[in-house]
């Protein structure tokens, strides 16, 4: 059975014993974290959330993400700005689904 879940912003799909990485989520390693904002879940679609349903992870690791460039420039203007940038990310292992 899979679920489509909503966390930081973006949705998933799921089945259990998928590694995902997320928005960073307050926690420590091998904690748990439930989801509930759940779209979908099996056969069961909501309207615009399944009721009583829920996602169970445990938490794998607390990380950070690749580095990000972000370069702008102004041509002929002698004008350049470089910057980087890396998101914190969360590995979830996940453990049930509770439809």
């Amino acid at each position: 059975m899979f679920a489509i879940i909503k966390t930081g912003g973006k949705q998933y799909r799921v089945t259990e014993g998928d590694l995902l990485q997320v928005e960073k989520l307050e926690g420590e390693e091998g904690g748990s974290v439930t989801f509930d904002q759940v779209l979908a879940a099996g056969d069961k679609i909501g309207a615009p959330l399944v009721e009583g349903a829920s996602v169970t992870a445990e938490i794998v690791d607390q990380g950070r993400g690749r580095k990000v460039i972000v370069f702008k420039k102004r041509r002929r203007q002698n004008s350049r700005r470089k910057n980087g940038h890396r998101q914190f990310i969360t590995t979830v292992k996940i453990t049930a689904i509770n439809a």
